[in-house]
């Protein structure tokens, strides 16, 4: 059914904002008209967006959905829900499942469970080793014939330098990318949290910035010898970033990202031994904050993810030391980085949806990230005007583990199209 959206304000080459209606068939925007000289629909749906803003879908490139395996944390189908309801139509699942992503049929299993809940794009990564353990490389071929978008052992770097460097050399032989978490497990085992003052009042053994950093230039070396497309997970440490912008300025294919709680947050905000506050890459310095934000801003780091990582509430009750590293992100993403930095003037929001949409669309050679005639209808309507509080009690994700419940936020979006039909939105945006 056609599907019409009027009163649309659409940021235009310029970054300005213009009122717009958009026209959308067979998945399709079919025009994009100004609002004065847009026809009225014969048949179809319309939504009135009232003013409000229409961006390209956000797309988000580090996800975990826990299926198969950890459907206690979240599903595909409710994870789905919760990027949807985020403004989320296209995100790309690690492999970390359990079995673990690395061989054709679980591949498979996972597009399979995506179309059943017909939300969003989901786009699976296959493991670069056997159950992520490092000792043997996976059927990359095979993957990526099944439907694999890239190969990454995310939730644990490969230690083995030659081990990535064959993988990168058979990614690069198939026009794969390689996506890396980057850590090295010496330097890293049984800490909880970033190495500083935190750690050291709470007796804590501390996780340090070469841990990452010491990975990220390893690899940025390996690619430049296989020519592999590089793309650097979570980037969190000043260090990193000195080594990410230093490879781009010789050429060298390197593409990185960085998850809004470590633009937002540094070690210094954490109030206690709340496990909500767990998350890896942990939260560093305000000095690493300030660095990943100037990154993001001058396109050293590409693109922003989520890193959303969903946990039970009985798993994170095991306090800072016991409990699983991560936080939930689909739902408080955009509102938090709207809020914080194009709210207050340092961002423009053409910036902001461009590092969310656009941007990973060139990174990964997706068609999406565009708002024009031809173009995938995957949309995100924004109410940038209401003010909410983050309550985890309402999001659509199983997984409830937030630093961020309580602040008070705009920019929340409040319907989400997918291939040009509504897949989520606010009940009072239809009626």
């Amino acid at each position: 059914m056609p599907l019409t959206i009027i009163n649309a304000n659409v940021l235009n080459e310029d970054g300005q904002l213009e009122l717009k209606t958009i026209t959308i068939e067979n998945g399709l925007i079919k025009q994009l008209a100004d609002a004065s000289t847009g026809l009225a629909p014969e048949s179809g749906e319309i939504i009135d967006a009232g003013g409000k803003l229409v961006t390209p879908g956000f797309i988000d490139m580090h996800v975990h959905l826990r299926e198969p395996g950890f459907e206690h944390k979240e599903t595909i189908a409710t994870g789905s829900l919760s990027a949807a309801k985020g403004g989320f139509t296209t995100i790309a699942c690690m492999p970390n499942t359990r079995p673990v992503t690395d061989d054709p049929e679980t591949v498979k299993l996972v597009l399979q469970k995506a179309e059943e809940a017909g939300l969003v794009n989901v786009l699976p990564y296959a493991a670069i080793t056997v159950n992520e353990l490092g000792r043997e490389l996976t059927d990359f071929a095979a993957l990526k014939e099944a439907g694999a978008i890239g190969f990454t052992d995310d939730g644990v770097g490969v230690q083995s330098a030659q081990m990535m460097k064959d993988a990168m050399k058979q990614a690069a032989a198939l026009g794969m990318p390689v996506i890396a978490h980057c850590e090295d497990n010496s330097l890293v085992e049984g800490a909880p949290v970033a190495e500083g003052e935190f750690a050291r009042r709470h007796g804590l053994k501390g996780i340090p910035n070469e841990s990452e950093a010491i990975h990220v230039g390893r690899d940025i070396l390996l690619a430049e010898a296989t020519g592999v497309h590089y793309h650097v997970c979570h980037v969190s440490t000043e260090q990193s970033i000195r080594l990410i912008r230093q490879a781009k300025e010789i050429g060298i294919g390197v593409t990185a990202e960085v998850c809004p709680h470590h633009l937002l947050l540094s070690d210094e905000d954490i109030p206690g031994l709340d496990a909500n506050w767990k998350m890896n890459p942990p939260l560093r310095s305000p000095r690493d904050v300030e660095a990943c934000i100037a990154a993001i801003e001058d396109g050293t780091i590409d693109i922003i993810v989520t890193d959303h990582a969903p946990h039970s509430e009985e798993e994170k009750a095991k306090g800072m030391q016991l409990a699983p590293f991560g936080i939930v992100g689909f739902e408080t993403a955009f509102p938090l980085l709207y809020t914080k930095f194009v709210e207050t003037g340092r961002w423009t929001l053409a910036k902001l949806v461009q590092r969310m949409t656009a941007d990973p669309a060139r990174v990964f050679g997706l068609g999406s990230g565009k708002l024009a005639e031809g173009a995938p209808a995957d949309l995100t309507i924004v109410d940038l005007k209401t003010e909410k509080t983050v309550d985890p009690a309402t999001f659509a994700s199983k997984g409830r583990n937030t630093p961020f419940a309580g602040w008070s936020l705009k920019g929340w979006p409040v319907a989400t199209i997918t291939g040009g039909r509504v897949v989520w939105a606010e009940e009072n945006l239809l009626n």
